[in-house]
């Protein structure tokens, strides 16, 4: 963000009914390395079965295109990596794709939820001290999920493909902390219809270290929180959480 004098970001922030945004182009681009702590449950057509999953660092790599015309969103890309690995001994039948998992078992989970957001927003304010942006995001998943274990004293393994497009809402806020370079932000998507919730948010800190006519960079550092609950989502159900704090680079052009 850059910097203005205060009284200049006060009087923008309180007077005008829509603070300007970039004069021209303005392109973020930015990465993240996320370290997770995951638990929950899945499940095919059966019951759920709780599976305890390895943490691990995950990746995230974004870019966004503003600009100043009137009414015309702004555009996000977000790529996210979320592939989760469990195991569970199974304390009753498990089914997954039409195979009852034998009771007294061990059962291996490896799913790939990983996926790209595609957001579409509005910036209600930008300047130094304040900038708040909402927008509407559609989450695209398109993975698998396999399952490895005993059925009938037989070894099996079986995998799902799935595929869906889900749309959210879509909020951000960034405060600026005059004359430090620092900001706090918070950024967010959330979705819930019937018994499926998606909740996807981050709050962190931002230092600007290279603030110039040209470009600036910023190292971002905060916590995450995904939170995926499906009922029946082509032929699979979870209630997943995956949180963990992260830290990264954003440029801004």
């Amino acid at each position: 963000m850059k910097k203005y004098c205060l009284a200049a970001a006060l009087s923008m922030a309180f007077l005008a009914p829509v603070a300007k945004a970039d004069m021209l182009l303005g392109l973020y681009v930015g990465a993240d390395g996320w370290q997770s702590e995951n638990s929950g449950s899945f499940a095919g057509e059966g019951n759920a079965q709780d599976f305890n999953f390895e943490d691990k660092t995950f990746s995230s790599y974004y870019a966004a295109l503003e600009h100043p015309i009137p009414l015309v969103p702004n555009i996000k890309l977000k790529y996210t990596q979320l592939e989760l690995d469990g195991s569970a001994l199974l304390t009753e039948t498990f089914e997954f794709d039409g195979k009852d998992y034998t009771v007294g078992t061990t059962a291996n989970l490896m799913t790939d939820f990983s996926h790209m957001d595609y957001t579409l927003y509005y910036e209600l304010f930008d300047n130094d001290l304040v900038s708040i942006d909402f927008g509407l995001t559609v989450k695209h998943f398109d993975g698998d999920a396999t399952v490895q274990g005993k059925v009938d004293d037989v070894s099996t393994t079986e995998t799902i493909d799935f595929s869906a497009p889900i749309p959210l809402g879509y909020l951000r806020g960034e405060v600026g902390l005059p004359l430090t370079g620092l900001s706090v932000f918070a950024e967010g998507n959330l979705l819930a219809i019937d018994d499926s919730k998606i909740q996807d948010y981050q709050v962190g800190v931002a230092w600007e270290v290279i603030d110039t006519l040209a470009v600036d960079i910023a190292i971002r550092a905060g916590y995450r929180s995904f939170i995926i609950e499906l009922d029946d989502v082509d032929d699979i159900s979870t209630d997943l959480d995956v949180s963990g704090p992260f830290a990264g680079l954003q440029v801004h052009f």
